[in-house]
């Protein structure tokens, strides 16, 4: 076995600055490969501070998405560091990457899509919080998905839901799947009659403004753990017990089953954040979530962006003591954490029907493409789990630490006289390009 501190050339390059030797090593290693902690060569890049082993490496296509083992992706650990072009250069690169991605995904979707019978769909969204007062004012929905070919309409009345806050409105999601890119994405709001085509390419102040947001507010990492998830069937009786079934939506016949180890975790970093940061984090926030801008503008209506950290102290950290530390229990490479995480188990329950027309794997292409809303993107990642025999036409999810979702399949039918029109924006609707500022 080779010696642990020449198994990653790349990673020791980048620990020792060594820009030549790693322009060398780029053309004959993966850029992407991890270290026994889980970080690639440019999580070192960005923990230690070094900006030109940053752009040699993104010039590479070194991934910026990956997460190491501690679970912090790439562009976590830069906004921790605090230097704002690396974080701009992370930001392009990751929407780039996204981009590249999703088009790898395209025909595979749009196969997918053309060989599913065109259908009408419908799901209720029931939101749900263990604390009482809450319980009462949180929104319910029923969305309305139409099927065609490769195209899909989802109609719902929940604009937006996030942190306890979300717009009430008629919105219609549009994908047509053999329009070009930067056409295939649109989103109607039917109130106002305007639409906006979801941007396949973000504007310079947009990236620049989503650098000041990161730049301003908590490094958050959230995910639903299923560690220990298990499922077991529900039963009913004292003295005989017997499987517990429910006909769900009047029509689907289906065998109950209680959920096991659901977590949801939360971890929050704030190490770059001051006291006068935390004090407007809140005003931030929901500035940016209404579509206002995060920063102010000077005299001339220049905009005022936040400004580079000052770096960490050198903590004089050797290559051979990062590298044979015990696994992800390395030294700190940037600034000191400061961190808090929780977890919260959830109680829930799942409906399983044979009876229901469309398998998982039709679901989850149809789940793919609706994904840029947040909660539909919660229940697509639920049931990419390995769930019990049939589909789940009622399913308990946990959305955030204090929220969960029903969510009941209360209709659908196979149709071949979907209407095209459904497909297209209305004539008298105008284009919009700021409505949706979250899209």
């Amino acid at each position: 076995m080779a010696n642990e501190s020449d198994r990653y050339p790349l990673h020791k390059a980048v620990f020792e600055n060594d820009l030549k030797n790693l322009s060398r090593l780029l053309r004959k290693h993966d850029v992407a490969t991890k270290d026994k902690h889980g970080n690639t060569a440019l999580h070192l890049a960005v923990m230690l501070g070094r900006k030109e082993c940053v752009q040699l490496l993104l010039k590479h296509d070194a991934p910026v998405k990956v997460k190491n083992g501690l679970g912090w992706t790439v562009l976590a650990e830069a906004v921790s560091y605090g230097n704002r072009p690396t974080i701009s250069s992370l930001v392009r690169k990751f929407r780039q990457q996204s981009r590249e991605q999703m088009e790898e995904r395209r025909p595979n979707l749009v196969q997918a899509l053309n060989r599913i019978n065109d259908f009408y769909m419908e799901l209720k969204w029931d939101f749900q919080s263990w604390v009482p007062l809450v319980s009462r004012i949180l929104p319910s929905d029923i969305c309305k998905i139409y099927k065609s070919g490769a195209n899909i309409r989802l109609d719902t009345t929940l604009v937006d839901f996030s942190d306890m806050r979300w717009e009430r409105g008629d919105i219609s999601f549009i994908f047509n799947g053999n329009a070009a890119p930067n056409q295939s994405l649109t989103v109607l709001d039917n109130i106002q009659k305007v639409y906006q085509n979801v941007k396949y390419e973000e504007s310079e102040m947009e990236i620049e403004d989503e650098v000041d947001l990161l730049m301003s507010t908590d490094i958050l990492a959230a995910q639903i753990s299923t560690k220990c998830i298990s499922f077991e069937r529900m039963q009913s009786g004292w003295l005989f017990k017997e499987d517990r079934t429910e006909l769900v939506a009047g029509q689907y016949e289906s065998e109950l089953y209680r959920v096991y180890g659901l977590v949801l975790e939360s971890r929050k970093r704030r190490e770059h954040l001051s006291t006068d940061d935390l004090q407007k984090n809140k005003a931030l926030l929901e500035s940016f979530t209404k579509g206002g801008n995060l920063q102010g503008f000077d005299q001339n209506g220049v905009p005022v962006r936040r400004s580079s950290l000052s770096p960490p102290p050198d903590k004089n950290i050797t290559w051979d003591h990062y590298v044979h530390a015990e696994t992800n229990n390395y030294p700190r490479l940037g600034r000191d954490l400061v961190y808090k995480e929780s977890s919260k188990m959830f109680k829930a329950t799942i409906a399983m029907s044979s009876d229901f027309p469309l398998s998982v794997d039709m679901l989850l292409n149809v789940l793919e493409v609706i994904a840029p809303f947040k909660h539909f993107s919660k229940l697509r990642d639920f049931i990419t789990f390995k769930l019990p025999t049939g589909f789940p036409v009622k399913v308990e999810i946990p959305i955030l630490p204090t929220v969960s979702a029903k969510i009941i399949f209360q209709q659908f039918e196979f149709r071949n006289d979907i209407p095209k029109e459904l497909f297209a924006k209305p004539k008298d609707y105008t284009e919009d390009p700021t409505r949706f500022p979250d899209l």
